[in-house]
């Protein structure tokens, strides 16, 4: 039984004192957004008693699809690459970056840059290198081979899209097709939800279809995704059989929002080709926001 957790959205707070300097961008309208919305109800608290609960069940590994910081700041980078730190060893946290982490240029290669133990391949550079793609990148632990996707591109102010393109799609389905052959459980991680009308025009991904085939070509037992802060589940067609693909709310939202509370999937998996089973707990915060209890478990066969 491998157990995999996933959480998404972290969003992690409070946002830091920036310099006008860094306002001077897109940065202006996601720091007017965060004051008038976010902060009320995006809390580092919320985020702690989570990982906390998360600690308590033990699991195996822990999956994070991306957005972890809002501006994409020197000093929110650095935050949360000593949230990172203490959250576990690289080896056991596999993270994506989503489009809050390459809010503006160059913000994707300082994020890359500062989390690259954590979203490195088990055959990548022992280091950073700026002319390597990260992605997609595989980690192989206990019969689960976990593939990360990156969608994030810098966007104009007001837009929130993420782009997947040939060459990462290519290089996926030839580690999809790899660990295939290799009768492990293949867990996709992307930000975006591959999805048609999963989220408006504005946020939506670019390449959908490209990563439909390619999860049809390549095959998976389960796709991770985060973004749109809702707990959901779609199908993909698969290779052999529909693939399930899993969203769940952001890792920081506290009550009284417009969205879900946050919550975080528990996946445990057992079995081996042809005969996989998955069951997911759903775990939310509770309306004290101060404990966290199961709200959904499903169970899933491939």
């Amino acid at each position: 039984m491998f157990k995999l957790a996933h959480i998404s959205d972290v969003h992690l707070g409070p946002l830091p004192d920036l310099s006008f300097r860094e306002l001077a961008s897109k940065r202006i309208t996601g720091f007017v957004n965060w004051h008038r919305n976010r902060a009320r109800h995006l809390f580092p608290g919320t985020l702690a008693c989570l990982m906390d609960d998360i600690e308590k069940r033990d699991p195996d590994h822990l999956a994070i699809t991306g957005d972890l910081v809002n501006l994409a700041s020197s000093l929110e980078i650095e935050a949360v690459t000593e949230w990172l730190t203490e959250a576990g060893d690289p080896q056991d946290i596999s993270v994506v970056p989503g489009n809050h982490d390459a809010y503006v240029p160059g913000a994707y290669e300082k994020t890359a840059r500062a989390w690259y133990p954590f979203m490195r391949g088990d055959s990548g550079p022992s280091g950073w290198l700026k002319d390597h793609p990260c992605f997609p990148y595989m980690r192989v632990r206990g019969s689960v081979a976990l593939i990360g996707c990156s969608t994030a591109v810098a966007t104009p102010p007001f837009a929130a899209s993420g782009y997947f393109g040939p060459r990462q799609a290519r290089a996926t389905v030839n580690l999809l097709r790899a660990a295939g052959e290799a009768g492990l459980f293949r867990v996709v991680m992307i930000h975006h939800p591959p999805i048609r009308g999963a989220t408006s025009m504005h946020k939506r991904m670019i390449g959908i279809r490209r990563f439909a085939a390619t999860i049809s070509s390549g095959g998976a037992e389960l796709v991770l995704h985060g973004h749109t802060h809702l707990n959901t589940v779609y199908w993909l067609k698969g290779h052999a059989a529909s693939v399930p693909v899993v969203g769940i709310a952001s890792a920081s939202q506290g009550p009284g929002g417009s969205k879900p509370v946050a919550a975080y999937n528990l996946f445990s998996i057992a079995g081996e080709p042809g005969d996989w089973k998955m069951t997911r707990e759903r775990f939310a915060l509770g309306a004290d926001a101060k404990t966290v209890s199961l709200a959904e478990t499903t169970e899933f066969y491939a």
